[in-house]
Formats: C-alpha cells, sequence, structure tokens
C-alpha cells in the first residue's frame, strides 16, 4: 500500500496527521506537544525504539497505540532527518464537575456513581465517557420511577488545557401505574390477584411505600407470588404467558398488563417414599410427610415436606441430604402423585465453628451460647437452638449460620457463622414525660455487654412526680462455666403517691440483694435471692383510716429480709421483635420471719407469639397475681397489686382499677388478674424496620381483695384501641390509645397513654 493513502486512511480514523513517506530507519524519536504527561509515558505506548524501520503498517500501530491511551485528541507523525516526531495534542483534563436541581439523592453518592464511569475532578474528559454519564444519571432517576427526567450538559473550556463540566438535572415527577390488568383468569377474581401484588395503583398509603411506582424487581416478586398463590392452589400447569409494560407519551402513567393461563387443578393421588435405609423407616419418613392423597396439590406442602424430612435427616448427623419430590402426572385425570427419594448420603461431623463479625465480644461469649459442638455430629435441632439462643442475647442485630464442606473429606463440614454487632451500651441523660409519671428527668449508663464479656452493669438516676430512683445493678449471666448467673442490686427508691391515682402516702426506701440463676435446660432457669429493704413510711391528712391503723401497729419505720424465687421459660425468637415463641414467669417474695413484716407475693405471667402471616403477628398476655400476710400478720399496704393504665389495662388510668378509699383514690388488693389480646403489625411502608410496630388490642383486668369505701369499683374493666411500640435507642416507647369498653361512673378514664424509655 503507498503510504500517502495510509495518511489519508488514518486521518479519516483518528482524526489526525500521520507521517506519510518511504520507509526509514529511525535514529531518534521527539516527542512534541505535551503538557501533563511525560515523555517517558508516550515512549512507553509507543511500540517503536530507534533502530527500528518505520513503514505503513508500524506507523498505524503507532497511531493507534497513542490514541487507545485516551490521553490525546490528536496524534502526528513526522519525519526530520531520520528523527521520529510524535507531535500530540492532548484531550483537556476535568478541572470541576458540578450537578444542579437534585433533589432526590445526594449529592456525594451521585458524584460517586459518575466516578465510576470515568467522569470526575482530574480525569481526561472524553465526549463518549460523558455521555455515558448522563445515561448513568437517566438510570438512577428510572430506577426511582422518574421517567420523564432530563439531563442537559454543558462543558466550558478553561485555561491551562481544562474544562469544566455541569450537568443540570429537571428530575420531574415520578411516573405512576395507573392500570394494572390480568387476562386469562377465571379461578381467582382480578382484585383477589391484584392484593397478592405489591405494585398496585395510587392509594392512601402508597405515598409511603412507593409501590404506586413501577420497578422490575418488584414486578417480578409480583409475579412469583401470583405464582405462588395458583401452585399452592393445585394449578400445576399455570404459567404467565407475557408481560407488557407500557408508558404514556408524557412519561407520567404507567400501564401493566399480565397474561395468563390457569389451567386445570390438580388433586395428589398417592405419596411414596423411598431410601434412608438405616436412618429412618419408610413408615417413619411418611410420617413427617402431611399431605394424603386426596388434597389439593399445594408447592409449598410439598417443600415443607421436603424440607421436613432434610431437617430430621439433618438431626440425625446427615448434613449432606439429598430430598427429591419425583412427580408422576395423570393429565387426564388431573392427579399427580409423588415418590420421595431420600438420599442420606455420608454422616457428617462438624469439624471446625468459624465465628467472624465480632470485633468487640469475645469469643468466648458467642461460643457458649452454641449448643453444636466442634466433634460433634451435626445436629440441626442444636444449630437452630444456638442461634435463637445468640438472638436473644440482644448483642446482634443479625445472625447466620452456613455450613462448608472440608475439602477432600465427605464426612466433615465447618460452621460459618457470622454476627453483626450492634451498639449495647446506652448514656442517658435529658428529660421525658409520660402521662402517668409526669416529668421525668433522666440520666445514667447501661452496658449490656461490658467490655464483651457478656456481663451487664447498668446504673440509674430517674426522678419523676411518683417515683425517684438511683440504682446499681450488675449481672454476670455465667457466674460459672455451667451457666449459673449471679447479680448485684443497689437502690434508693422514693414514692409520693400524693398526686396520683393511688391512696395518699408516701415512702423512702433503701435496698440491696444479691440473686442467682441457675440454668435447667436450653429454654429454663430458676431463680432465688436474699436482699434487704428499710423502708421509711409518711401519711398525711387525706390517708386512709387502715393505714393510719398499719403505721400505729408496725410504726413507719419497717426493715425486711425478702427472700426471692422464680421460674422462667423462654422460647422466643427474638427477644426484641418477637414473632414466634412464648414466656412464662413464676416469682415468690416472701419477707422472712426474722423481718418487721411476714407477707408473701407470689406473681405469675405468661406471653404467646404466633404469627398470623408474614407481617403480622398475634400476641396474647396473661398475668395473675395474689399477695397476703401470714403468721397473723397482714399485707403491708405499700406491697399492694395494682392494675390500669400501660402495662396492663390501657384506657384506665394508671394503678387506678380495684378498691378505692372514700376519696375514690386506689388502694390496692391482694389479688390481680390481667389479659391482653393484640395483633402487631409493621407501619405501612416500614415492613423492613424491625423497631417500629402497630397493635389492635383488647385488654382486661381487675384487682380484688381488701375493703373497698366506693360501691362499683372492683370488677373487670376492658378497653380495645390502638398502639405503637418503638424499640428506640434511648430505650423502648409505647404510645396508645384505648377506649373503655365497661366503665363506671367512678373509673378515671385516660383515653391516651404513653411511656418514654425504660425505667429501673
Amino acid at each position: 500500500m503507498d503510504l500517502r493513502k495510509l495518511a489519508g486512511v488514518l486521518t479519516l480514523l483518528y482524526g489526525a496527521s500521520v507521517w506519510a513517506g518511504e520507509p526509514f530507519v529511525v535514529k531518534d524519536i521527539r516527542v512534541e506537544g505535551i503538557q501533563r504527561t511525560e515523555a517517558g509515558t508516550v515512549f512507553s505506548y509507543l511500540p517503536l525504539k530507534t533502530g527500528d524501520t518505520l513503514n505503513d503498517e508500524r506507523a498505524a500501530a503507532a497511531v493507534h497505540a497513542l490514541f487507545a491511551t485516551g490521553f490525546f485528541k490528536d496524534v502526528q507523525l513526522l519525519a526530520e532527518q531520520g528523527v521520529l516526531v510524535v507531535r500530540v495534542q492532548e484531550r483537556p483534563t476535568i478541572a470541576s464537575v458540578e450537578l444542579n436541581g437534585i433533589k432526590d439523592f445526594p449529592k456525594p453518592q451521585l458524584l460517586d456513581n459518575l466516578k465510576l464511569v470515568g467522569l470526575a475532578e482530574g480525569r481526561i474528559f472524553d465526549r463518549a465517557m460523558l455521555e455515558k454519564s448522563e445515561q448513568e444519571l437517566k438510570r438512577q432517576y428510572i430506577a426511582r420511577g422518574k421517567y420523564a427526567v432530563v439531563v442537559k450538559t454543558t462543558v466550558t473550556e478553561l485555561e491551562r488545557n481544562r474544562v469544566s463540566v455541569k450537568l443540570d438535572v429537571t428530575e420531574g415527577n415520578p411516573a405512576k401505574i395507573r392500570r394494572i390488568n390480568i387476562v386469562g383468569n377465571a379461578r381467582y377474581r382480578e382484585n383477589d390477584l391484584l392484593d397478592e401484588m405489591k405494585l398496585t395503583t395510587p392509594g392512601l398509603f402508597t405515598w409511603i411505600t412507593s409501590n404506586d411506582q413501577y420497578s422490575k424487581p418488584k414486578l417480578e416478586a409480583d409475579m412469583e407470588a401470583l405464582r405462588s398463590l395458583y401452585l399452592n392452589s393445585g394449578y400445576m400447569d399455570f404459567s404467565i404467558d407475557s408481560t407488557q409494560v407500557s408508558i404514556s407519551v408524557d412519561k407520567q402513567d404507567i400501564y401493566i398488563t399480565l397474561n395468563i393461563t390457569e389451567g386445570d387443578q390438580y388433586t395428589v393421588s398417592d405419596v411414596k417414599v423411598a431410601g434412608a435405609k438405616g436412618v429412618f423407616s419408610n413408615e417413619a419418613l411418611r410420617a413427617m410427610i402431611d399431605i394424603k392423597p386426596g388434597q389439593i396439590f399445594s408447592r409449598e406442602a410439598l417443600t415443607a415436606a421436603s424440607d421436613k424430612i432434610r431437617e430430621e435427616m439433618g438431626d440425625k448427623g446427615y448434613a449432606f441430604a439429598n430430598v427429591g419430590a419425583i412427580p408422576d402426572i395423570d393429565k387426564e385425570k388431573h392427579q399427580v402423585a409423588f415418590t420421595f427419594m431420600v438420599d442420606p448420603m455420608q454422616r457428617a461431623i462438624v469439624r471446625r465453628i468459624n465465628v467472624t463479625g465480632n470485633e468487640k465480644t469475645k469469643d468466648e461469649v458467642v461460643r457458649r451460647e452454641f449448643r453444636q459442638m466442634e466433634g460433634g455430629w451435626f445436629s440441626t435441632s442444636k444449630i437452630k437452638k444456638s442461634k435463637q439462643r445468640l438472638d436473644r442475647l440482644g448483642f446482634f442485630g443479625a445472625t447466620n449460620v452456613e455450613t462448608q464442606p472440608v475439602t477432600g473429606s465427605n464426612d466433615q463440614l465447618d460452621l460459618n457463622l457470622s454476627v453483626e454487632e450492634k451498639p449495647t451500651g446506652n448514656f442517658q441523660i435529658g428529660a421525658g414525660f409520660s402521662n402517668g409519671e409526669g416529668l421525668t428527668l433522666l440520666g445514667g449508663v447501661s452496658q449490656s455487654n461490658l467490655f464483651g464479656t457478656g456481663n451487664a452493669l447498668s446504673t440509674q438516676i430517674n426522678t419523676s412526680k411518683i417515683n425517684q430512683v438511683i440504682s446499681i445493678s450488675y449481672t454476670n449471666p455465667y457466674f460459672t462455666d455451667d451457666g449459673i448467673s449471679r447479680g448485684f442490686d443497689v437502690f434508693r427508691r422514693r414514692t409520693d403517691g400524693t398526686t396520683t391515682s393511688i391512696s395518699q402516702f408516701s415512702s423512702l426506701t433503701y435496698g440491696g440483694g444479691v440473686r442467682f440463676g441457675v440454668p435447667v435446660n436450653d429454654d429454663e432457669t430458676f431463680q432465688y435471692g436474699l436482699s434487704l429493704e428499710d423502708t421509711t413510711l409518711n401519711l398525711n391528712s387525706n390517708s386512709p383510716q387502715r393505714f393510719v391503723d398499719y403505721i400505729n401497729t408496725f410504726g413507719s419505720h419497717n426493715q425486711n429480709v425478702l427472700g426471692t424465687i422464680g421460674w422462667t421459660r423462654d422460647t422466643r425468637n427474638n427477644a426484641v421483635n418477637t414473632t414466634q415463641g412464648d414466656t412464662q414467669r413464676a416469682f415468690l417474695e416472701v419477707a422472712l420471719p426474722v423481718s418487721g413484716q411476714n407477707f408473701y407475693k407470689l406473681t405469675y405471667n405468661q406471653q404467646w407469639f404466633q404469627p398470623l402471616s408474614r407481617i403480622m403477628t398475634l400476641h396474647l398476655n396473661g398475668e395473675l397475681g395474689v399477695a397476703g400476710g401470714y403468721g397473723g400478720q397482714e399485707l403491708p399496704f405499700f406491697k399492694n397489686l395494682f392494675a390500669g393504665g400501660t402495662g396492663s389495662v390501657r384506657g384506665y388510668d394508671l394503678n387506678s382499677l380495684g378498691p378505692r378509699d372514700i376519696n375514690n383514690d386506689a388502694l390496692g388488693g391482694s389479688r390481680r388478674v390481667v389479659g391482653n389480646a393484640e395483633v402487631l403489625f409493621p407501619v405501612p411502608g416500614m415492613e423492613k424496620n424491625q423497631s417500629v410496630r402497630l397493635s389492635t388490642f383488647l385488654d382486661g383486668g381487675a384487682v380484688y381483695g381488701g375493703k373497698t369505701e366506693v360501691p362499683a369499683s372492683e370488677g373487670m374493666r376492658y378497653s380495645i384501641g390502638l398502639g405503637l411500640n418503638w424499640f428506640s435507642p434511648a430505650g423502648p416507647m409505647q404510645f396508645s390509645w384505648a377506649k373503655p369498653l365497661n366503665p363506671q361512673s367512678q373509673d378515671k378514664i385516660q383515653n391516651f397513654q404513653f411511656t418514654l424509655g425504660g425505667f429501673f
């Protein structure tokens, strides 16, 4: 090829003039036109050196190599008496990147995204890169449903071969889903199918959830929800044939159409099992499968049966067991039979448990909660129990256990436990308000995972119109290696009932004690303790006569040695965001005979949590309490049981239920009963936030015992209402609005009630 023709071709291809002439031997190379780029950089990319013969092929390769660096917008090759002159014109650098009109995103986030495609201060400017940047910006907004977004780019040349880049963004409004059409449905109404989908047309809460804005991942999830609905209802041949998503000309309205084929409904004709010989008999395997002939086919039931068998096999150590349900479909009869093929594989030993993520918490604190041991047979139930115990600690926001086969071994595996630590310390100083406690000044430090040891230490200074408390508590949950806990408490508590719904008296109590907890099993603990209380009582002119009589008999200053015995059973899946499980607590407090008074208090509480759906949980709570004196003595009035308000029967004033004195103030009593039924669910649009939950509730409760001076004050009281629970960084907060169902004329009503923070 003639070198002059080659020069013309390269000029068209690269927008540059290149050397054209007869081949010659390069005696020297000189670079001209560089400002920022080092000459050595040009030489490193140039596929030529002195002594080489320059011809048309090498000239093309040299120009291509220099353009490929992206540093230059023009390259010329010239010959001067055996010297190859490489004359370049550098691309400008980006001096600044400016974003205007941004409201939906933090600017630093968008600048980081643009940097990934090459648009950033100090980078080489390239028109192609600028177009990519515009597309990246538009992609970010389209992902939020703003299809009408407009990006206008302005490039301004500056001195020293630099440019400034300005991107003006007109965000526009997000496009809304105006219509979702489902074509081909006969078994379910269209509205029923739309209820299964998250995507929807604009409604009351869609401004929070954004579910009225189109999203491809959400649509795919909705299609899977429809598929699950049909497959769990027996429609094995169900299919989504096509999806059409269209947008209006003004890019403000979106229309979605799903074309489906339902097919016929299938029933189960037979269920068989095979395999797992030596581990489970076929009869035992069949008993694990909750599918009966004649039932409508359900993919969910089929998956649950496979998981059940796999879990039972895993509990025997067969971590790698394969379980598959082989269908035998009869299209004519619309029936399907299944044979569950079970292959136990090799029984596995846990070689090692690897713990990661516990940067603060000591390794032993995590491992002592684990019931699966290294060197032991793999057990799914022990691993599940281990994860449950870790979740109950409250030290971790998330825990995850994964199995990893050991390379070169078919009977060993490692467990990789990853935890995500969350703050366990809390420093509080400030004020709060409760319509039961009034203004509360608060200060204190608490740490439930002291120095990563799992020990708990808390100090509190709380003051309100009713209770003023100064306390120090310390608990070592593993005082002994086998899990016996030991704790100490010291406190000063002043109670002033003169401004509340309870009868008029005030008390000042100093106390301290030691307590122990002995684990019975993984879910049950037995507690016992010993404490000393020193109490001084004060009455006023409005105090009931029975209070005056008590002080005349026992005096205003009392010292009591209290013995405590308790039992706790806890099977909750999580201590904070509980969705399943139950708790039972029984607690007995007895003033020992060496005390100034002889009395006892026995309380029992049970809570039960059951999921109603993926996001809704039923919570039932029941409490019983009984107290009295022994040895011929009566129950001290300051140890009476009370009910009413947050924590018992909402909608009634705090501690206002039960027997009353002549001033209609609550006396308390010797017997207490409380019951609550509550449905918990997330705030719409905040389904992933586990710290905030709404509730609807029905409360009931009463206090009995003690002679009332107000007729009809005793008896059960009921209320219904709405509540909000928030586990805030400062402590639990509860808000409720309740309507009493059977109030009496003398009852004290408080429809709205709240408590801020958790106090000692």
